[in-house]
């Protein structure tokens, strides 16, 4: 497909000198992640000439200088660390377990390195999710938080917000008056959201059988990419603007959703997984947003491991057509036009519409325009990770989490979490999660989308 791509504008702030502190230096998400992204970062020139990143972590990281070796719960680790830093300005990424979240600020503040190493100066944290195993832990944790830091100094990290896709939903809906007047509950049917997985826990077995598939994405990933599709216009595109209208459409949730929970075939035999576990591995939801722009309309969001499938996107169907204009050809015979918006991995945008084949025979068909990130610029889209470092260097937390919006997606899934009643249901790998799942959509006379 032919693209046309003529620049309006283009915006790039470079962050302030800073130096950043990675505890967990020596680990998975620092290596696969963290490292990659400011090197392509650096490469691309995007870097402050004087930022420096100093590692942390309780065994040895090769290649990383400055490197601190040291317990997170010392004192002397922090004072060590304090000898290290440089500069007006500390970013504190914590790529440790959650466990460490509380215990690692609380060593931060009583070293005096969260006030600001000198006047004019900042300090950040980014902690990555979960925020909290339920809405109690959360709510304790997020208490610690406010001990020793102002909201503003907090920033909940979501990669998935970092995401190109992601990043363009307000962009596309916003930004192009052909789509917003058409964005409600009278031109829209219905919306799929699907975050699906060919690989199954692999390493990360000994935190996913105690936290499962709703902690793990639904409280975050998937309930956020639900407030981004489901927000009214903000007012502008601040951080606050666009974050308050998230939070509208948490707290306009109906109170219960129709649940499917699943657990693939193999499961209980991997590595660090209990042989009794009933840790689901599969989550389908039926819900509804009580606003005025979306009463009615149902939210299909599935997500899970050992999938048929590596996708994830959100698939926008607008309703059929009232009444057929040819003899013979019902208004259902005809396929809805829908808006999918890829988020991974082959990231882009697609639009299916009805349309005559040439001839001279009346022959209808699906048409599908595709814009895809790698034809069109010629690369994949950047690591997700490496927008949200720059985001947080500059103090920017729009495509961050907020307090409320972590406390508010706790309170939403805590029935569904407490409940003892909820069967998990066993597919087959490969599959596309187990057969109860399809029921969400075929009792509405729909079904879910093939990808």
């Amino acid at each position: 497909m032919r693209i046309d791509l003529k620049e309006e504008l283009c915006i790039e702030h470079k962050p302030v000198p800073c130096t950043l502190v990675i505890f967990g230096a020596s680990g998975d998400l620092a290596s696969r992640k963290l490292f990659p992204s400011l090197a392509h970062l650096r490469r691309r020139k995007l870097l402050a000439k004087d930022f420096r990143v100093v590692g942390v972590g309780r065994s040895e990281a090769p290649g990383v200088r400055p490197y601190l070796r040291g317990d997170y719960e010392d004192g002397r680790t922090y004072e060590k660390l304090k000898g290290l830093l440089k500069g007006d300005n500390v970013l504190f990424y914590l790529a440790v377990p959650p466990s460490l979240y509380a215990k690692i600020v609380h060593r931060l503040a009583a070293a005096k390195l969260l006030d600001g190493l000198r006047p004019g100066g900042w300090s950040r944290v980014i902690v990555e999710k979960p925020i909290g195993t339920d809405l109690k832990s959360a709510l304790r944790l997020e208490k610690e938080f406010a001990r020793h830091l102002s909201e503003a100094q907090v920033y909940r990290i979501d990669h998935y917000l970092g995401k190109e896709t992601v990043q363009n939903i307000l962009i596309f809906r916003f930004m192009n008056s052909i789509f917003e007047p058409l964005w409600d509950r009278r031109y829209i049917d219905h919306v799929q959201i699907s975050a699906l997985e060919e690989l199954g826990v692999e390493h990360r077995a000994g935190y996913y059988d105690s936290a499962g598939v709703l902690r793990d994405m639904f409280q975050n990933h998937m309930l956020q990419l639900l407030a981004l599709t489901a927000m009214e216009p903000p007012r502008s595109f601040d951080a606050e603007s666009v974050r308050n209208e998230k939070i509208q459409v948490l707290r306009s949730l109906a109170p219960s959703a129709d649940v499917v929970l699943g657990q693939y075939e193999g499961y209980r035999k991997e590595k660090g997984v209990s042989p009794k576990s009933l840790t689901p591995t599969f989550a389908a939801m039926r819900l509804e947003v009580n606003s005025w722009r979306f009463a009615g309309v149902p939210f299909y969001l599935r997500t899970g491991k050992k999938l048929g499938k590596r996708a994830a996107e959100i698939a926008v169907s607008f309703k059929q057509i009232p009444h057929s204009l040819v003899p013979g050809l019902r208004p259902s015979d005809v396929s809805a036009n829908v808006l999918v918006l890829r988020i991974q991995p082959d990231e882009g945008i697609s639009l299916t519409f009805e349309a005559k084949r040439p001839g001279p025979k009346f022959c209808l068909g699906s048409l599908t325009m595709d814009f895809d990130y790698d034809e069109t610029f010629g690369e994949d889209p950047p690591e997700a990770y490496e927008r949200l470092l720059l985001d947080a260097m500059q103090g920017d937390p729009t495509l961050f989490i907020r307090r409320d919006a972590v406390e508010r997606s706790w309170e939403f899934l805590s029935p569904m979490l407490e409940g003892k009643a909820l069967k998990v249901h066993p597919y087959s790998p490969g599959s596309w999660g187990p057969k109860a799942a399809d029921a969400l959509l075929s009792r509405d006379g729909r079904a879910w989308r093939k990808l």
